[in-house]
């Protein structure tokens, strides 16, 4: 049981029992053969996973006496073919059951309910949010100064400055940007060497005008914040080609431990024209050297420029929302957003593939297949999937000893679900999974500071969080 979270006056309150990913599951009502007669009678109209299928509208119904009436006699108006002739009626009943078993997964939550204090309990750690900024659209990006001060980027269009007294200012003169759909200011991060050199680098919904439309990209601009004004602003990469869309920008920014700029862009909203094609930016992660050079080492340099954006490190990606230095290893690794269901967690690794579309857990907003296979010789597996999908955006390693129980674990926000998705990883591999900060808000962004806390940015309305240890 766990109480909900209220956003009171502007300043989140809260107190929770966290229910954990990793409790027993129940007893299962189905057994293997009804997965198996799932996928030889049912996944080539309706996808290769139940656990996505189910997440989608239900025109006729999704009671257990509805589904079983669906599936014995069909809809053949809507290509729905009655089942009673193949299948007996015991075996229509079990995958009526896969299907309810599968539907209790979908609706997690229901946000009516906030919690109503700032002390929030997990597995072996209990944490008090404290307040550091408010009065946001949507903090979309997250970073912390020498000083202890932050930047926090509001989708809308403004960088703020804000103080350790919560005062808020908005840096003037950044690039203009895009604030439609999923575009605007993006992604912030300072430089490693920043204390010495001054930059920082921003992604954001870079716009111009073709033919009389309105054609959008993912842009990366650094520059110097001096008596609160962007300055020597240099735009270091577009993706190319531009778009009519205005979703889909990926955007997320980390730097590796030799210094290199990694950045994700997401596919556009193009999904089978981009992503498995090199010739183009999107739906790929890339590499660029800090002053935007390609390094001489990256998987495609040499290669016809035509053919191979030598700025690509990998590709096969939809939407990366999440992407982050492993501080053990020196692993950049990514969350994307799938479709209905299969988010992913991928460790990023130069040249490969990463599969989609031509390979997904998920299926299309509309419930029907983009792919009818998961695997595929020459193409990535993820770390691990998502489904239903968690809409995973921001992504963080805890390596503070400020959080003794939670230190090595990966923290994902869900904006789905509104919770922080905190994930036990050992070996590359994840062992246990935990839902923190349940229905707080939608998770836009986690991050860790400088001063070894953590800090997680929410929408409606828009607020900055630390979550200081009790």
């Amino acid at each position: 049981m766990y109480k909900r979270l209220s956003i009171l006056g502007g300043i989140a309150v809260a107190s929770i029992s966290i229910m954990s990913l990793t409790n027993a599951p129940k007893k299962a009502l189905v057994d293997e053969s009804t997965e198996k007669t799932y996928t030889q009678y049912c996944s080539s109209c309706h996808g290769e996973k139940v656990d996505a299928f189910v997440d989608r509208a239900w025109k006729h119904g999704k009671s257990k006496p509805e589904l079983i009436a669906s599936i014995t006699n069909g809809y053949a108006d809507l290509g729905m073919p009655s089942w009673k002739a193949a299948l007996s009626a015991k075996d229509i009943e079990k995958l009526a059951d896969l299907i309810t078993e599968k539907l209790a997964s979908v609706d997690q939550y229901k946000f009516a309910n906030k919690p109503t204090s700032n002390v929030f309990k997990s597995e072996g750690m209990t944490v008090v949010l404290d307040t550091i900024v408010t009065g946001l659209e949507s903090p979309w990006g997250f970073a912390q100064l020498p000083n202890k001060d932050y930047l926090v980027t509001d989708r809308a269009g403004t960088l703020y400055l804000v103080d350790q007294k919560q005062h808020k200012t908005a840096i003037k003169g950044t690039p203009a940007v895009m604030a439609k759909g999923q575009g605007g200011l993006l992604d912030v991060v300072l430089h490693p060497n920043y204390a010495s050199n001054g930059w920082v680098y921003m992604s954001y919904s870079k716009f111009k005008t073709e033919g009389g439309q309105t054609v959008t990209a993912t842009g990366i601009v650094r520059g110097k914040i001096k008596n609160n004004e962007w300055v020597e602003s240099q735009d270091i990469f577009e993706s190319l080609p531009y778009t009519k869309t205005f979703h889909h920008f990926g955007s997320r920014i980390a730097f590796d431990k030799q210094g290199h700029l990694f950045f994700s862009v997401g596919e556009r909203g193009m999904e089978k024209v981009f992503p498995q094609e090199t010739d183009n930016d999107n739906g790929k992660i890339h590499r660029l050297n800090d002053d935007g050079s390609i390094p001489k080492d990256n998987p495609f340099v040499g290669k016809d420029q035509a053919k191979f954006h030598h700025s690509i490190y990998s590709y096969g990606q939809r939407n990366p929302q999440g992407l982050t230095l492993n501080p053990y290893t020196g692993a950049i690794w990514e969350t994307e957003h799938g479709p209905r269901g299969g988010d992913e967690i991928n460790i990023i690794q130069a040249g490969k593939n990463y599969g989609w579309p031509t390979i997904s857990y998920g299926i299309n907003y509309d419930g029907k297949p983009i792919t009818n296979i998961s695997k595929k010789e020459g193409m990535e597996q993820p770390i691990t999937y998502y489904l239903p999908s968690i809409a995973p955006s921001g992504l963080a390693f805890v390596d503070s000893d400020k959080y003794p129980a939670w230190k090595g674990n990966l923290m994902i926000g869900s904006l789905r679900f509104n919770y922080m998705n905190r994930v036990v990883v050992k070996n590359n591999k994840v062992v246990s999974q935990e839902k923190v900060l349940v229905n707080l808000g939608r998770m836009r962004n986690v991050k860790m500071g400088v001063d070894g806390y953590l800090y997680v940015g929410v929408e409606n309305p828009g607020m900055v969080f630390r979550l200081r240890p009790q």
